[in-house]
């Protein structure tokens, strides 16, 4: 009998050494797109359409959570946030901004449509202010909203603030004020109806991301006027509303999920064209000033799969610290039937010119930035 029993003991010990050994999470020492990446749990990282926040050494990702199947394209569970000291390794940090349940008329009530959440830290205030595309529950993408939410901790809780249409009542610093004023027709561009139409309760916001400046001025850039035009709004000095001035940037150019970032001195944004879930040629430009004018320049992407951006789509550049003039391309490879199953592009940028350079690369660290 004490040797069944230390026969039975050794197994179970080796049992539960196999169970121990298999959930140890794996140490990553290099970045590898289009893999799965996992966490300090060992589960797939889920924070898709997501944006980084980089706060007391410590970086913060922040994403859509995804589930299984079609659904999880809509919100089911909130926005979750990760946290890494050395952007290979990442910890569960939960759900940052959770959707609300039992509540259908609520602007986040579970199923709403949540997407491409940023989050920025306010130094006036001390608050860490997210921002994120909303469309309300049961109405497609009827109701391109702007959603904000703070919260006291990088990791959350936020508590939602308010959603709804951009700058009502303000019209574009850079619109033709004959656009304003003359009579309305049916004839006048696209464009001009849209605003004016959308004028008094607010312009239309998709797509989008937030770009903090050097002095400090937050803007929010986003997809408007049914994705004809970008639009880049100033914020308030507390980044929670829009101080009205806004300007249109690539009219008629159809173009989302817009990425930003300031290198010597100058604007560069990397976009894609409007394709729903399919990739599509990535697109980059350039600028002096935020508010432009800007100057498109060629597809970044080099190599086999640039026309489809290698099968992703752009959400986030990424500003290294710690290697000032090094940013990491943050994109999405979406998979819409099994939203969960979504998968992550970085790639090291670099510059020939003004022009935006990203190859392709099966895996890389930072030593190659």
């Amino acid at each position: 009998m004490k040797i069944l029993t230390a026969i039975l003991s050794a197994n179970l010990a080796c049992c539960l050494f196999s169970v121990a050994a298999a959930e140890t999470p794996i140490k990553h020492t290099s970045f590898r797109p289009g893999e799965i990446w996992t966490d300090n749990n060992g589960a797939h990282i889920n924070a898709h359409g997501g944006g980084i926040l980089y706060d007391k050494g410590t970086y913060y990702w922040y994403g859509e959570h995804k589930v299984e199947g079609d659904a999880g394209n809509y919100a089911q569970v909130g926005v979750h946030c990760y946290s890494s000291k050395d952007l290979y390794n990442w910890k569960d940090e939960g759900i940052a901004l959770k959707v609300v349940e039992g509540d259908h008329s609520h602007p986040i009530a579970k199923g709403c449509i949540l997407e491409r959440p940023k989050v920025v830290y306010n130094k006036k205030t001390g608050k860490y202010v997210m921002w994120f595309h909303l469309e309300l529950k049961g109405k497609g993408y009827g109701s391109a909203y702007a959603g904000v939410a703070t919260a006291a901790k990088p990791t959350g809780p936020f508590k939602f603030l308010k959603a709804g249409r951009v700058n009502p009542g303000k019209w574009p610093l850079n619109m033709d004020k004959k656009d304003q004023t003359t009579e309305f027709t049916k004839e006048m561009p696209d464009y001009v109806r849209i605003i004016r139409r959308d004028y008094p309760g607010g312009q239309m916001s998709r797509d989008m991301t937030i770009f903090v400046d050097d002095n400090g001025k937050a803007y929010h850039i986003y997809s408007s006027e049914g994705n004809i035009t970008l639009h880049i709004a100033e914020l308030t000095p507390d980044y929670t509303g829009h101080t009205g001035k806004y300007v249109r940037a690539f009219i008629n150019r159809y173009m989302e999920a817009p990425a930003i970032c300031k290198h010597k001195g100058k604007y560069y944004l990397i976009a894609s064209g409007c394709t729903g879930w399919a990739p599509n040629a990535a697109r980059s430009a350039v600028a002096k000033n935020i508010a432009g004018p800007w100057m498109e320049l060629k597809n970044p992407c080099v190599g086999p799969k640039a026309g489809i951006t290698f099968g992703g789509q752009s959400t986030f550049i990424l500003p290294v610290q710690g290697k000032p003039g090094k940013f990491i391309f943050m994109a999405d490879i979406w998979r819409p039937k099994n939203a969960i199953d979504g998968r992550y592009l970085w790639l090291p940028m670099k510059w020939e010119g003004d022009q935006i350079i990203l190859e392709w690369k099966d895996e890389w660290t930072l030593d190659d930035l």
